[in-house]
């Protein structure tokens, strides 16, 4: 009787032969070549994992893009108000609606802080802090400061009274108050001309208007007359006879300028404006004052050929912005007190009438006038 010996599975397979496929073990009856198993003579390949710095490399990107957007907007905020005046011009004279709101520029800036913090990037918080304030202050930081001296040796109010004024010989008593040697109005109408000038009348002996501007002075004047810079006169120039010399004054009330779907609408007052600085340039005195309500502030690219050859009086000497429209809260400084030939020593805005504008002052040095 031959015996029959069963191989033993776990003596091997001897040289030469293959074993048989097998189950894996937990593998749903998936068959497991032997010769294909790690082990059996083929390397297997091993994919790297995730190195130590990969969660840092990763942080580092999304904390880029979390700031990337604040950073972008901070510097080109700091740009814009820097650098305003070299810009090209926007289309439909929004350059000019820009820089006339350019000092309100700063409220831009905890916004941008708090979108970087609700962002968590703390990077982009400080970026959108520190550029833009710094472009700020080194464009307003100087108007902010007090420059005002004592002295002076006249000193000059200009007021939009406002034509639709329910208390005329109210507003007049106000100005009376500021004591002013020269005082310049705009939007007279004939329903409240008369009040003005019966109130004015016993300290200003010298009194000249033509349509809606009129001027009042201590002072004699002479060579008056209307400035042609609109179809209806709403401009004026008269030599005041001052004791330190003669003082050509202007009063000007510039075309009103709105916003609209086409754009700031600006086109009146600047051909206007033009018309006003034609004048001015062929003044023959030296010492010139320009004021009134020009619709603009000193910060609009538009004014420039005027303001180029003018100081304002409230950068030169006053503290602040000196904001004037509208009177029951200030945002924008349009009413102008503008310089050529004397100094301010002080300017300020006046406590407000029954007019939606405040007055402007300032009291001016009379250089001497230059010898034969």
């Amino acid at each position: 009787m031959t015996e029959t010996t069963r191989p033993d599975p776990a003596a091997g397979v001897p040289d030469g032969r293959t074993a048989p496929p097998r189950l894996a073990a937990g593998t749903g009856g998936t068959v497991v070549r032997p010769d294909r198993v790690p082990g059996a003579g083929e390397p297997t390949a091993v994919r790297p994992g995730p190195g130590p710095g990969a969660a840092d490399t990763g942080a580092r990107r999304r904390w880029r893009r979390r700031g990337t957007v604040v950073t972008g907007c901070s510097v080109l905020l700091a740009v814009g108000v820097a650098g305003h005046g070299l810009l090209p011009r926007l289309p439909g004279r929004l350059s000019s609606l820009a820089e006339t709101l350019l000092p309100w520029s700063a409220l831009t800036v905890p916004v941008l802080v708090a979108v970087a913090l609700l962002r968590r990037a703390p990077v982009a918080a400080v970026v959108a802090l520190l550029v833009p304030a710094v472009a700020w202050l080194t464009v307003f930081g100087g108007i902010l400061v007090d420059k005002s001296s004592p002295g002076g040796d006249l000193t000059v109010v200009s007021h939009n009274v406002n034509q639709a004024n329910p208390d005329p010989a109210g507003t007049a008593r106000s100005l009376l108050a500021a004591g002013a040697d020269v005082l310049a109005l705009e939007e007279l109408s004939p329903a409240t001309a008369p009040a003005y000038e019966r109130v004015l009348a016993d300290a200003y002996p010298y009194h000249f208007q033509q349509g809606t501007v009129g001027l009042w002075s201590v002072h004699p004047l002479r060579d008056a007359r209307a400035v042609p810079i609109m179809p209806w006169t709403r401009a004026m120039r008269a030599t005041v006879d001052a004791p330190g010399g003669r003082l050509a004054v202007y009063v000007a009330h510039l075309p009103s300028v709105r916003v609209g779907l086409s754009g700031f609408t600006a086109r009146a007052r600047d051909e206007a404006l033009d018309l006003l600085v034609a004048e001015v340039r062929a003044e023959p005195e030296r010492r010139v004052v320009v004021m009134g309500d020009l619709n603009g502030s000193t910060d609009d690219r538009a004014l420039r050929p005027l303001t180029d050859r003018l100081v304002s009086a409230q950068t030169e000497a006053g503290a602040g912005f000196g904001f004037t429209w509208p009177a029951r809260l200030p945002a924008v400084r349009i009413d102008q007190i503008l310089l050529g030939g004397v100094r301010a020593a002080s300017a300020w805005t006046l406590p407000a009438t029954a007019s939606d504008h405040l007055p402007v002052a300032a009291r001016i040095l009379l250089p001497p006038e230059p010898g034969p």
